[in-house]
């Protein structure tokens, strides 16, 4: 079982910076892939970006690409995203999930993952 909190949200404006955290609670946490997703009002849920479990790979959305970095701390069992150069379209609830048996990208179903239950950030323009 996981658990997953997210925390660093808030409202910034254009340009400005936050970091999220994800801190999660679960046996081997080393051995789950991490990842955030996105969800703006009235839009489909977005990749952002992933981690594996080494934090040798990562991948990211095109819209978030040097402006985004997930990293992870495995002996704090927390993984981040730093969020830099932010813009009016970034706003929305991020939400963190955990997977230990699924690659995580655009494409990822969710289904065998663990979810958090999100964290608001709004950028104004």
């Amino acid at each position: 079982q996981v658990q997953l909190v997210e925390s660093g949200g808030g409202s910034v404006q254009a340009g400005g910076s936050l970091r999220l955290s994800c801190a999660a609670s679960a046996r081997a946490f080393s051995s789950y892939s991490m990842g955030w997703f996105r969800q703006a009002p009235g839009k489909e849920r977005e990749f952002v970006a992933a981690i594996s479990w080494s934090g040798g790979r990562t991948n990211y959305a095109d819209s978030v690409k040097g402006r985004f970095t997930i990293s992870r701390d495995n002996a704090k069992n927390t993984v981040y995203l730093q969020m830099n150069s932010l813009k009016p379209e970034d706003t929305a609830v991020y939400y963190c999930v955990a997977d230990r048996s699924a690659s995580i990208g655009p494409y990822y179903s969710g289904s065998s993952g663990y979810w958090g239950q999100g964290t608001q950030v709004t950028v104004s323009s």
